[in-house]
C-alpha cells in the first residue's frame, strides 16, 4: 500500500493547526455567544461541536492511516 507525500503534508501541518483553530473558533464562540438570540446559540454551539469533533477524528484517522503507513 503506497501513501501519499501531499495528503501526509498536509495532515502533518493540520495537526498543528487545528488546535488554533479550535481555540480561535471557542474564543469568538464566547465573545458573540450573548449577543445572539437562543435558536442561533444552540446551532452555533452545536455545529462547533460537531466539527470539532468531525476534524478531530479525521485527523486521527488520517494520522494513524497515512502518517504511520498502517
Amino acid at each position: 500500500v503506497l501513501s501519499s507525500l501531499p495528503l501526509q503534508v498536509m495532515l502533518y501541518f493540520n495537526v498543528y493547526y487545528f488546535p488554533v483553530w479550535c481555540l480561535a473558533e471557542g474564543m469568538m464562540l464566547h465573545l458573540k455567544y450573548h449577543l445572539l438570540p437562543w435558536h442561533y446559540q444552540f446551532l452555533l454551539v452545536t455545529a462547533f461541536l460537531i466539527l470539532s469533533l468531525a476534524e478531530g477524528s479525521r485527523l486521527y484517522l488520517g494520522y494513524l492511516g497515512n502518517l504511520q503507513e498502517k
